[in-house]
């Protein structure tokens, strides 16, 4: 038997909430100084746009960010691959291979590829996985397509329950949601009850499409606050926040 002592997963240690909020800046763009400076903890975040409208870009970027300031980041993806999100991450000049490797960052992905597959689960399985207990920040993309249907009134208030019971410990529990695909009345009540709400929304203006963050709510912010916030995506420089179009 090796005498040599086994090596800890960095991301498996215990969670330590952070009771100032969840830093998320970055030099190369300007979104935290825009948007609160810090991810309020313990809260619940809804960010809603359609097909197209950007969910997984800002998710992305709330990652990515939110890893690069040490906090530790649970993504469940339920649209790539764990590796496709990755070279998705790469493509827009996001690596994120340091932040993984060093605990900061785990990546799940119902189609598996590198990280576990969690093949045919809805939330209340992923809400019950052991990763989401070592998490500051849990990022689920797209959640809506998970999401219970034809719920009751009952099952909605157990359902809301089991999302404020992820975020009571001093975590943030952030869901991607597309209004097509899931119960009305369910996220009628998520957005009612979330300290945050994002709205994405998009225009096709002169032949190009523009892209909004409408920030419909956004609790115990630690900084100054946009109503709305211009934005694209360049290949290698990610997230570029457009300073004609924040107001």
């Amino acid at each position: 038997m090796s005498d040599e002592p086994v090596k800890e997963d960095p991301f498996l240690t215990a969670h330590k909430p952070i009771e100032d909020g969840f830093p998320y800046e970055l030099e190369t763009d300007s979104l935290a100084d825009s948007m609160g400076l810090r991810l309020p903890n313990r809260s619940l975040m809804v960010l809603q746009g359609s097909v197209g409208g950007g969910k997984s870009l800002l998710s992305q970027r709330l990652a990515y960010g939110l890893a690069e300031n040490d906090v530790k980041v649970l993504v469940i993806t339920t649209e790539l691959t764990t590796r496709g999100w990755i070279e998705q991450m790469e493509s827009i000049g996001y690596g994120v291979t340091d932040s993984i490797r060093s605990g900061r960052l785990l990546v799940f992905s119902r189609f598996g590829t590198i990280a576990e597959s969690l093949p045919d689960v809805g939330l209340d399985e992923l809400l019950e996985s052991e990763a989401i207990e070592l998490a500051d920040v849990v990022i689920i993309d797209s959640a809506s397509s998970i999401m219970p249907a034809d719920l009751d009134d009952t099952n909605r208030f157990q359902l809301m329950q089991k999302l404020r019971q992820v975020c009571s410990k001093g975590r943030t529990l952030m869901l991607c949601v597309d209004p097509e695909e899931m119960d009305h009345k369910l996220l009628h009540t998520m957005r009612a009850s979330a300290e945050v709400v994002l709205d994405l929304q998009t225009a096709m203006i002169g032949g190009e499409i523009k892209r909004n963050i409408v920030i419909t709510r956004y609790l115990r912010a630690a900084g100054p606050i946009q109503t709305s916030i211009g934005w694209r995506v360049e290949p290698s420089m990610g997230f570029i926040v457009d300073i004609t179009a924040v107001s």
